[in-house]
């Protein structure tokens, strides 16, 4: 339901059908509810807003009555009783409406969207507010606020259409409210640009004389300096119009307007190239009809003082009576500027004393700058101006090769060279002018050598404009020596750097970060642009240091690997420090291999390769620590060793290598990861490493090798001991802060669950395990999580939940090329299409998983596929396939050592020789396989006994116990 205000008081349903409200009386009780904006009104305000001084008898009760008559005309729910009388709940009405246009344009940049906007608004207003309620104090008070409303409106579209060069016809408006100068500013611009100056100044002089007449005043200096600027046909302004259209820059534009409206000095800082002046120069153009004495550019990269710069824009008189500051602030004393200070940066100092002086000066005075650093004027605000979004940072690069006479095709180019370039607009534009002669591709595949590629470009722009080199000089000449010797040494980095990186050299780190030559990113970490970076380089190479800087780089970067917490309470957190710093990780290598440091080269592969096998990146620890190991030098003995284990190149290699680890801890936990991750081990390992743990009283390792015991008694189905291992892991690997460990423990405990037909509890479990993959960002065992999801829904009879489940897994599964988490989901989906009778589309789905399992040699899966097969065989009514099917499965069963493998070959057998007419075999071997689960302690949960009860019926008799000897 909706209620207008905006005109005689009215109220539609949903539908927008206008909804009648009987009598008058009732009519004003909604509308002085209506006026007071979702405010409860007191039962004594609204008995005096209906009957005024002579309230009826008992104005309680009729007050009710009215109030009952209300409820009935709309909703009984709408109109709420709440102390200390009455209310309408959430009431939507068109002056609601009305402001939410006016709000929405005001914070659009563009004139157009503005003006649509505010048409909109002011559509809604079918007459004065509260019409027909007009002379009823209750009212007075909301139709004055909004009668003001509805007037600021008309003057900011009259403005909008102004800027889009449409004339406004204010005539009549201005008769209704003769005193108002906004209005009559903006009529006599209007009145002016249409060619009719004469009326113009007849709109000033009427004004006036009602002024003097009516209040004994004068106009406003602002309207009077319009009124000169008039009659000398000058509305001032000497904003350059821009050579093409600005590309990626709207929302920008509107924001650095709202800052301008709110604030009188804005600096536009950014790295040089990224489009400052553009966007100075577009933003004062937009805003340019808020200003009567018009929107003026002083560019100070022009020769002089920059006071001497402005006072020629504007035709000051320099002479010696006066210092020229003050005649240049005399000047601009009463008059309403914007004024653009474009490229500050080179003269901070003069600027800051300029702007201060100025703005003290002049109160209409609004200053828009633009600096490569802040300028620390009183009142400042910064806005930095970013790169182009990528999209962005496209468009500009095609537009302007298309206008080079060059048509671009290749999309994977284009965003290489924008990325390469960092979206740096007057990079983007200089490499645009080559793609006629290069191509796109090619000149992708040049910019490892971008200054002298980007050598030549814009004729006419300022010199530090015309070439990429050019615009990076000019910053790198404005810099003091410790400034540039810090710069060059940054480009060691790959990615950025932490803030401790650099600590000593914090106070001039800051000082690069305010010339917006280091990027400042979230963490926080810093960064150069490529292009800065890059030639920062070629300063450093020249320096002479880069030997000493890059070994300083793989030092720290070390040592910080070897300080990384992954096991304990810093695990989150330094995982992600870890992602952060991987360039510079990869980097640190490369550069103590290429300095031939063995020791460090292996030390720092050591660090990262549990870092990379938590993060699914086993192949990267891999050729990280082959890299290390080939390099010719001296080295601990111990880290060489610590490398050799980490690969596992061979059982006597491994042996040899753990021996010359000589921590007794270290060495157990090496040799626990190498079992638990690359080879796996036998129960007697598990026992001896368990030992070492427990002799050192370190809880990691105890919980580590508890959750390796647990995996080898769930592997031979002894739940009670995987169980108990399991939980007395979780507690630990809880207690010393290891979330990844406690989520391997989780996992036994809900493999317990599922096979004990507990879903609730396994799937808690499962869930509490996705969480922590999620939150941890460990991608690798997310499509595992799902997948066991999808188990669990499956064994609990939801179809498309398990579905659901099993293709999110298989997709990120495949996306991560893990194909062993791609074959375990799409073994899931076969489950789920065989139990529901699709067949086909389970045969297809376990196609070519056959193969695979037997290639790396996983029989749980030679066997699981065999089974899946063969009950696909048996239900098609192939009675012989599906026992050859079986038996084969029943042969990779037996080498599981896995008692429910071998129970599901066997039931599969009993399906094929029951399909076949011989059932004494087929109950025989059902028998078997109930004696197996039984003597394990797995029998088959309630929900998974559908092949068993199928077979069975066929028989027509239960299930029997049988011995299994009994082949």
């Amino acid at each position: 339901m909706r209620f207008g205000v905006l005109g005689p008081v009215r109220v539609w349903a949903a539908d927008g059908t206008a909804i009648r409200v009987p009598e008058l009386k009732v009519r004003a009780l909604l509308a002085a509810l209506l006026a007071r904006e979702g405010q409860p009104v007191s039962t004594d305000r609204l008995v005096e807003d209906l009957w005024g001084t002579h309230p009826p008898a008992k104005a309680g009760a009729v007050l009710r009555s009215k109030v009952s008559q209300l409820r009935r005309a709309l909703a009984r729910d709408l109109i709420v009783h709440q102390a200390p009388g009455y209310l309408i709940r959430d009431a939507e009405t068109d002056a609601d409406q009305f402001q939410e246009l006016v709000t929405r344009a005001q914070a659009a940049a563009d004139a157009r969207e503005r003006a649509s906007l505010l048409g909109e608004a002011l559509a809604l207003w079918r007459g004065p507010a509260y019409a027909d309620f007009a002379d009823e104090p209750f009212a007075q008070a909301a139709i004055t606020r909004l009668t003001e409303q509805r007037l600021t409106a008309l003057e900011d579209q009259a403005e909008a259409r102004l800027a889009l060069g449409e004339y406004t016809e204010l005539a009549d408006l201005i008769e209704e409210h003769p005193l108002r100068e906004r209005l009559r500013a903006v009529y006599m611009r209007a009145l002016y640009r249409a060619g009719r100056t004469g009326e113009a100044l007849e709109c000033f002089a009427d004004l006036r004389k009602r002024l003097a007449d009516d209040l004994g005043a004068d106009p406003s200096p602002e309207l009077s300096a319009l009124h000169e600027a008039i009659l000398r046909h000058d509305l001032g302004g000497n904003l350059p119009a821009p050579p093409s259209g600005l590309i990626g820059r709207d929302d920008a534009v509107a924001a650095v307007g709202r800052l301008l409206r709110a604030a009188r000095m804005v600096t536009l800082t950014g790295t040089g190239g990224v489009g400052k002046t553009r966007l100075a120069v577009e933003t004062a153009n937009r805003l340019a009809e808020s200003f009567v004495d018009g929107v003026w550019l002083a560019e100070l990269d022009a020769v002089g003082a920059p006071v001497e710069v402005v006072a020629a824009v504007f035709g000051v008189r320099d002479d010696d009576a006066e210092p020229l500051l003050v005649r240049v602030a005399a000047a601009l004393r009463h008059k309403r500027i914007l004024l653009v200070l474009d490229n500050c940066e080179h003269v901070v100092d003069e600027v800051a004393v300029l702007a201060n002086a100025l703005l003290r000066a002049a109160p209409g005075l609004k200053i828009l700058a633009t600096s490569r650093e802040p300028l620390n004027v009183d009142g400042e605000h910064l806005w930095v101006v970013p790169p182009l979004a990528q999209a962005d940072a496209m468009e500009l690069f095609v537009a302007r090769a298309a206008a080079a006479g060059s048509t671009v095709e290749d999309a994977d180019a284009v965003r290489g060279i924008c990325t390469r370039l960092d979206g740096i607009p007057l990079a983007l534009e200089l490499a645009a002018t080559k793609v006629h002669a290069l191509g796109v591709r090619h000149l992708a595949e040049q910019l490892d050598n971008r200054f002298q590629l980007l050598a030549t470009g814009r004729r006419g722009a300022p010199p530090r404009q015309q070439t990429l080199r050019a615009m990076i000089d000019w910053s790198w000449q404005l810099l003091t020596e410790d400034e540039r010797v810090l710069l060059r040494r940054l480009a060691i980095y790959s990615g950025g750097w932490p803030l401790d990186a650099c600590a000593e050299s914090s106070a001039v780190l800051a000082r690069l970060v305010d010339r917006s030559l280091v990027v400042v990113d979230d963490g926080p970490r810093y960064r150069l642009l490529e292009s800065v970076a890059a030639y920062a380089m070629e300063r450093l190479r020249e320096s002479g240091e880069f030997d000493r800087v890059q070994r300083e780089h793989f030092e720290y970067f070390t040592e910080f690997a070897e300080r990384a917490d992954l096991r304990g309470h810093g695990q989150r957190d330094w995982l992600r420090r870890l992602d952060a710093e991987t360039a510079n990780l990869h980097a640190a290598l490369e550069g103590a291999v290429r300095q031939g440091n063995a020791d460090m080269a292996l030390r720092l592969s050591n660090a990262t390769a549990y870092y990379r096998y938590l993060r699914g990146r086993w192949g990267a620890a891999k050729r990280a620590l082959d890299l290390a190991l080939g390099v010719d030098g001296p080295a601990q003995a111990g880290n060489r060793a610590m490398a050799k284990v980490w690969l596992a190149t061979g059982e006597t290699t491994t042996h040899e290598a753990l021996a010359q680890i000589e921590d007794p801890v270290r060495r157990a936990r090496a040799e626990w990861l190498l079992g638990f991750a690359r080879i796996g081990f036998a129960d007697h390992s598990v026992s001896g490493i368990l030992a070492v743990f427990r002799e050192h009283d370190d809880h990691w390792g105890i919980a580590a090798a508890l959750t390796s015991r647990a995996w080898n008694a769930l592997a031979r189905s002894d739940l009670a001991s995987a169980a108990a291992d399991a939980d007395q892991a979780v507690a630990l690997f809880g207690e010393v802060g290891d979330d990844w460990g406690r989520m391997q423990a989780m996992d036994v405990l809900g493999e317990v669950a599922q096979i004990t037909g507990d879903y609730p509890r396994a799937a808690a479990l499962q869930q509490d395990g996705l969480r922590i993959a999620e939150e941890l960002g460990l991608r690798s065992d997310v499509p595992y999580k799902l997948a066991q999801l999808g188990r669990i829904a499956l064994a609990s009879g939801d179809y498309p939940r398990a579905d659901e489940f099993h293709e999110r897994s298989r997709r990120l599964a495949a996306e991560q090329s893990d194909r062993f988490g791609e074959q375990f989901a799409e073994i899931g989906l076969a489950l789920a299409a065989r139990r529901q009778g699709r067949l086909a589309q389970a045969e297809t789905y376990l196609d070519g998983w056959l193969d695979w399992a037997r290639e790396v040699g996983w029989a749980p899966g030679v066997a699981l596929v065999h089974a899946e097969l063969g009950f696909i065989a048996e239900l098609r009514g192939d009675a012989q396939t599906a026992l050859d099917l079986h038996r084969a499965g029943y042969a990779a069963a037996c080498d599981t050592g896995d008692p429910r493998a071998v129970a599901l070959a066997l039931e599969g057998m009993a399906g094929a020789h029951s399909l076949a007419g011989d059932l004494e075999t087929a109950a025989q071997l059902l028998g078997e396989a109930n004696a197996t689960r039984e003597s394990a302690g797995v029998p088959l949960p309630p929900a998974e006994r559908g092949d068993v009860e199928r077979i069975s019926a066929r028989l027509s008799v239960e299930p029997q116990d049988d011995d299994c000897t009994r082949r």
